[in-house]
């Protein structure tokens, strides 16, 4: 496509979405839940055949040269298949908030006054690496009763357009409007310039993918975006707490997937339970491969502990080869701010819970924070003070998730203070408008 037909291309995907938006927002409950029932049936009836496309992808992306945990993204198993079937089937068997009134209240003169719960309209939905994603933002766009336009990465095109297909199947079986989902079918990044800057037809922008892209997007885009651009998520052990549990819960908060945004990248101490704590955890990490960029206090207390001298490196795979690397570091100020997608982890000590939170709202992403106590008023401080989307207790900061906290499927996290904050669902894509209820009341 050249420029002329990239521009006239996007915008018919955006006048399309828009009178799609119109149909959608007053479909009935039953619809909705009828298309993501169909659309779980046929992702089920087309795991061979949706993997035929993905194998494409998959070839592609191994002549590339891309690396191994990028592939691994790419790949549609018949598990993740079956875990999106299930979650339009959950988001199925969820309540419709849409129409829902609230808080309605009468007024002194008379009439009532609440708020009605509506879809957003038209989202756009900018993503790398996981097909997957076609799926949740499709079902929850549908749930939702909005419109969406979404254009994944280059590198998941023919996976993309295969599960498209069976969205535009179900949308068709169902009786709704074929273009409330649509796929952007070319490659060109000339197609996202466009999508984040017409106003006239999209509502919210949502990018999931890289710190590079989501930065681009927001800086570029003239519609509202939905965002968070790093995970630097913290874990504190706190005075007094629970160790064996505590070395459980830090242990699955880093180790569990190195990967995801919601991975503890940042452990912080306390200083009356750090000699018993740390030399526990440090042999956990270390037997793991995980690097532990310490402060001082903590490098100290690793070094005297002799468990823990006699494993100062640690054998991991690397790129499908084993290799040998210390896992013992002396921290660097930049490392109290890293997202470090990896075995790799900041550890400090600190004094207790006054300068946790002090620590984690000056270097935090503002994703998730975790505090593990037996103390109810340093529980209750630490969630009061910490600001950050998702606050936690006693749990590990994977469970920053939208399945995980029941919303059936999450489009994206965002750690932005309006609208929608932490895991996205349905609510997130939805908005309020204020209703008056009335019988010929007249203002004074």
């Amino acid at each position: 496509m050249n420029p002329l037909n990239i521009n006239d291309y996007t915008n018919a995907l955006g006048f399309k979405a828009k009178q799609a938006s119109a149909l959608m927002a007053r479909a009935q409950t039953a619809t909705k839940n009828e298309a993501l029932r169909k659309l779980a049936k046929l992702l089920r009836a087309n795991v061979q055949a949706l993997q035929i496309d993905n194998a494409r992808d998959i070839e592609r992306a191994l002549a590339a040269g891309l690396a191994a945990p990028l592939v691994d993204r790419l790949k549609l198993t018949p598990k993740v298949i079956e875990t999106c079937a299930q979650g339009c089937e959950q988001l199925a068997g969820m309540a419709d908030i849409i129409g829902e009134i609230t808080a309605l209240r009468q007024q002194p003169s008379g009439i009532r006054v609440g708020q009605m719960r509506v879809p957003i309209g038209v989202f756009g939905m900018i993503f790398e690496s996981r097909p997957n994603v076609t799926i949740e933002a499709a079902s929850l766009s549908i749930k939702s009763g909005n419109a969406c336009i979404l254009r994944g990465g280059s590198e998941a095109i023919e996976s993309n357009k295969a599960l498209a297909r069976l969205v535009q199947q179900a949308l068709s079986e169902s009786g709704l409007p074929l273009e409330a989902v649509q796929l952007v079918q070319t490659t060109d990044r000339a197609v996202v310039g466009q999508l984040i800057t017409m106003a006239q037809y999209v509502d919210v922008i949502i990018p999931r993918g890289g710190k590079g892209l989501i930065e681009r997007i927001s800086r570029d885009a003239k519609v509202p975006v939905i965002k968070h651009l790093d995970g630097n998520c913290h874990t504190y052990v706190d005075d007094p707490c629970d160790i064996a549990m505590a070395v459980r819960v830090a242990d699955n908060a880093k180790t569990n997937k190195y990967s995801p945004c919601n991975a503890t990248e940042s452990l912080l101490v306390a200083r009356a339970v750090a000699a018993e704590f740390l030399p526990l955890i440090g042999q956990v990490f270390a037997a793991k491969g995980v690097e532990m960029r310490c402060d001082p206090e903590t490098l100290a207390i690793f070094e005297s502990n002799q468990a823990l001298a006699l494993v100062d490196t640690a054998c991991i795979a690397i790129d499908s080869e084993l290799k040998t690397r210390p896992v013992l570091l002396s921290a660097q100020e930049s490392d109290w701010s890293e997202e470090y997608l990896a075995p790799i982890i900041s550890i400090k000590v600190v004094a207790g819970v006054d300068e946790a939170i002090a620590h984690i709202n000056q270097y935090s992403s503002h994703h998730t924070d975790a505090i593990l106590t037996r103390d109810h008023m340093h529980a209750q401080q630490f969630l009061r003070e910490v600001d950050s989307a998702s606050v936690m207790v006693n749990t590990s900061t994977r469970f920053a998730d939208g399945f995980e906290y029941g919303l059936g499927a999450e489009i994206g996290i965002s750690t932005d203070k309006f609208h929608a904050r932490g895991p996205v669902g349905i609510e997130g894509l939805t908005s309020l408008k204020y209703v008056v209820l009335g019988d010929g009341e007249l203002r004074a």
